[in-house]
């Protein structure tokens, strides 16, 4: 799992690509958390587009950081999802949450 980040005022973009299992997602956890509490982000935006896979590991980081920047009075986007992707987190339950955005992808800063 390769990730980049980039901020704006107010807000994290966090660009995904690879495998995105449970081996990843420990440190991309940590990654992104980290960046969002030294920003102070309100917004933090995951885009998907450059991940080719990924388990259930990729639903609990969804979840994660979506309590995050709720604790935070924020909140988060998910962009960028293949339909096999955005299949799997429809089984999940993950369409029940006010995070999507259907744009295709972010653009790289």
């Amino acid at each position: 799992m390769v990730i980049r980040m980039g901020t704006d005022t107010g807000g994290l973009t966090v660009w995904l690509s690879g495998e995105l299992d449970h081996h990843a997602a420990r440190t991309l956890r940590e990654q992104v958390d980290s960046a969002v509490e030294r920003s102070a982000a309100k917004r933090l935006r995951l885009d998907f587009s450059g991940v080719t896979f990924m388990d259930s590991s990729g639903i609990g980081l969804i979840m994660g950081r979506y309590r995050l920047m709720l604790s935070r009075g924020g909140t988060l986007t998910v962009v960028g999802t293949s339909e096999r992707l955005r299949r799997v987190m429809k089984l999940a339950g993950l369409e029940k949450l006010p995070i999507w955005d259907d744009t295709k992808e972010v653009t790289h800063p």
